[in-house]
This record gives C-alpha cells, sequence and structure tokens, in this order.
C-alpha cells in the first residue's frame, strides 16, 4: 500500500523547504496522526523515515527528528506497527554510523514489548540482543544493563531454551553484586533457580527456590508457588543423603503443610514407600521438562521414586532377593540389581551385593554421599554374631522376667519352674 497522498505531499514540501529542515520533519510528526489514515499509517511512517534518513540533515538534525519520530511511533499503541515500522527502522539504523544508539535502544526495547505482548518470546530475547550496552558513547550503568539481560533470560525461560538463557545469567554474574535495585536480584535468582531446574540439577534448584520462598518482596501467593516448586525439585533430585537434608529443610517449613505436595513431601522425608496412585497424582502437577524421559527409558519422576522406595526398602529389611526387590520397585530383577549397584557406587546407598545367590545385604550405616563410600565391609562371621548377640539379649530378657516372678510369686516358680 502506498502512503496517504497528505503526507507525500507534507513530505515533499519538507524536502523542498529551505535552511534548517529538522524543525519541519518534527512539525510534520507531530501532525502525522491527522494526516495519515488507520489503513496507512504505517507506510506513511516508513516514508518520513525514508525521507528524513534520505536527506542527510546533519547527525543532530537526525537525532532530534529520530527522537520525534520514536515517541510519534510509541504513541499510536499499535504493536504491529511497532513491530513493523521498528524493525525496518532499526534495519536502516544499522547502515547509519554509531550516533543514534539512544534511539536504537528505545526502539529495540518497544519492538521487544510488542513480541512480548504477542508472546513472542524468542522474537523479543532476540531483538532485546540488539541493544547496544557496551558502546563508549552511551553510557550504561549495571542496573540498566542488568534490566535488559534479565528480560533476555525470562523471554528464552519462556520458549524453554535454558542454554541461551545460562549465556545472560553468566553476564549477569559478573554485575549484580553492584545492582541493588531487589525486583532484579529477585527475578536473576529466580532464573538461576529456573535454568538449574530445566537442566535437571534439581538439588540446586530446590534450594534456590526454598531461599527465593523466604524473600519479603514477594507476596503469600508467589510464595507458596514458589515453595512449591522447591518440593517438586527436591522430590525429583537423586535418592540419597543430600536430598534427605533438602527433605528434611522443606518438610520443617511451617508453611509446606498448606501445599497439595505436602503429603508426598511427608512419606519421601520419613523413608516410606510410595503408591504408584500418589506418583501418578504428584505427576499431574509437574511441567514437562520435569517429566522428561531420561537415557534408559523411564522418566525422571520414575527413576527419583524408583531410587527413594530402594532407600525405603533398605529401612524395612537387612537383606532381600533381587527378584523380591524388583517386585517391590516394579522392575525386574535385572534393572533392579544395577540401579542397587549405582546407588551403592555412587555412595546414596550403603549395602553389600552376592550377584552368584542374587540378594542385597544392606548396611545399618548412613550413606555420605560421596563415591564409593557405599559399600559395606564384609566381615567375616559377621550375621553369626548378630545372631548371637539377638539370641543373648532374648535369654537375658527371659531370665529377668524369671526373676520377677521369684519375687513376687515364689511359691507359683518353686512348683512349676523346671530345672
Amino acid at each position: 500500500m502506498t502512503p496517504n497522498s497528505k503526507v507525500v505531499q507534507a513530505l515533499a514540501q519538507a524536502e523542498s523547504a529551505p535552511g534548517e529542515k529538522g524543525p519541519v520533519y518534527e512539525a510534520l510528526l507531530a501532525n502525522v496522526k491527522e494526516l495519515s489514515s488507520p489503513a496507512t499509517a504505517i507506510d506513511d511512517l516508513n516514508a518520513i523515515a525514508d525521507s528524513f534518513f534520505g536527506q542527510a540533515i546533519g547527525v543532530v538534525s537526525t537525532r532530534s527528528v529520530l527522537s520525534a519520530f520514536v515517541t510519534t511511533l510509541k504513541a499510536f499503541e499499535n504493536q504491529d506497527m511497532w513491530i513493523e515500522v521498528g524493525t525496518r527502522t532499526l534495519s536502516v539504523l544499522s547502515s547509519q554510523p554509531s550516533s543514534f544508539l539512544d534511539a536504537q535502544a528505545t526502539l529495540c526495547d518497544l519492538v521487544a514489548t510488542a513480541h512480548e505482548e504477542r508472546e513472542d518470546f524468542l522474537d523479543a530475547a532476540k531483538i532485546l540482543a540488539e541493544i547496544p550496552l557496551d558502546s563508549s558513547q552511551r553510557k550504561i550503568t549495571d542496573e540498566e544493563k542488568a534490566e535488559v539481560w534479565v528480560r533476555i533470560v525470562r523471554n528464552y525461560l519462556e520458549v524453554d531454551d535454558p542454554t541461551a538463557a545460562e549465556t545472560y545469567i553468566n553476564k549477569l554474574k559478573n554485575i549484580m553484586h553492584t545492582v541493588f535495585h531487589p525486583d532484579l536480584n529477585l527475578h536473576f535468582r529466580l532464573s538461576q533457580a529456573r535454568i538449574q531446574d530445566a537442566k535437571r540439577d534439581f538439588l540446586s534448584a530446590s534450594q534456590r527456590y526454598h531461599e527465593i520462598s523466604f524473600s519479603p518482596a514477594i507476596a503469600e501467593e508467589e510464595r507458596l508457588h514458589t515453595l512449591g516448586m522447591a518440593i517438586k525439585c527436591a522430590i525429583l533430585a537423586p535418592a540419597g543423603p543430600m536430598r534427605s537434608r533438602a527433605l528434611g529443610r522443606l518438610y520443617k517449613d511451617e508453611w509446606a503443610a498448606q501445599l497439595d505436595e505436602f503429603g508426598i513431601l511427608e512419606k519421601m522425608f520419613l523413608d516410606r514407600l510410595l503408591s504408584q496412585a500418589e506418583v501418578d497424582k504428584f505427576a499431574e502437577g509437574l511441567q514437562p521438562h520435569q517429566l522428561a524421559t531420561t537415557s534408559d527409558g523411564s522418566t525422571v519422576l520414575a527413576k527419583a521414586v524408583v531410587e527413594h522406595n530402594l532407600l525405603g526398602a533398605s529401612r524395612l529389611f537387612s537383606n532381600i532377593q533381587f527378584a523380591a526387590l524388583g517386585s517391590l520397585l516394579g522392575l525386574d530383577a535385572d534393572r533392579a540389581e544395577e540401579t542397587t549397584a549405582r546407588m551403592i557406587e555412587q555412595g546414596r546407598l550403603v549395602g553389600r551385593m552376592d550377584q552368584l545367590d542374587g540378594i542385597v545385604w544392606f548396611d545399618d550405616g548412613e550413606a555420605s554421599g560421596e563415591k564409593g563410600s557405599g559399600k559395606a565391609e564384609v566381615v567375616a562371621g559377621k550375621e553369626m554374631r548378630r545372631w548371637d548377640a539377638n539370641v543373648e539379649s532374648l535369654s537375658e530378657e527371659v531370665e529377668n522376667v524369671t526373676n520377677s516372678l521369684q519375687k513376687q510369686f515364689p511359691d507359683f516358680v518353686a512348683a512349676n519352674l523346671v530345672v
């Protein structure tokens, strides 16, 4: 579509005007809504931009006209116009001298805002990345840099791209110690937690979510949501001493009892076995990446539940055959053996395995979480000495009962005690 005839006529007059043309273009921009129409507004603004850039009116005048142009574009409050005109103008600016960085930054922000409103988060992140932040010709504070980079991170996280988001998180780490804006610091910490969550570093993510839930800057509803995320991540983390400590901190949080996840949190903290119905209900509240399939074909949740139930079984049994353990965990004997071996090797379970007899012996000690620390030492005659100790304890109790009877009922004992 061609520009409005009134705008074309006004541009012709501006281009032929003698002397300084900057004020003429600024006056035209001030009246553009009266000269233009909704159907031709985009073409009208593009034509105006082409005109004043083509007139070579000088850097100072161009900067002033460009500022008025951006203000006029923003005043239309039309997201489609912001994107189309703004993107085209940024393309023109890319071939201009680096004297219009402020206008470029403002246009990038305007176009990115339009993309965010339309939920085109990837396009918003890309256009925000074009904002000049390191130029010597434009003084930018660390807080202003942080504001842009935090927006980029949040947009990348909206499209599940934690790798790209982490690039800007690493940039933020170098300046956040100089930024004292509470909202920016909160968004930075929350973004860190979301990236760790997306990368399946669930223990670290849980700790960060839990720390954020204590922030006085968030409302009660947000505090509960963040605490719920902390619980979900802790439950999805690999079973072991580190997760047990995380579960303990969350279980003792006075807000946790208000959440739907508290029931499964309590069972995990107390090392109780989980039923499939409880697991399925918990899975309904998880995000897609938290239900992703791992390299062995199982989901992150299924793997976490199997490892938890294995840890719970170690509290119930001193030994168990792999076939019976597999039945308890919902696995075949080979998978049960493989899972047990891995947890022992990684120091998340204390025990020893007899592969010839197909049995695992659980030790009473606590795993440290250090690799190789879960292997229980095989002490000769250990089980026999334990049996002897139990028999000795039982005999002592029987003797104590007999002595008590002799004191209370000597005649009965004399008549009935068999020596």
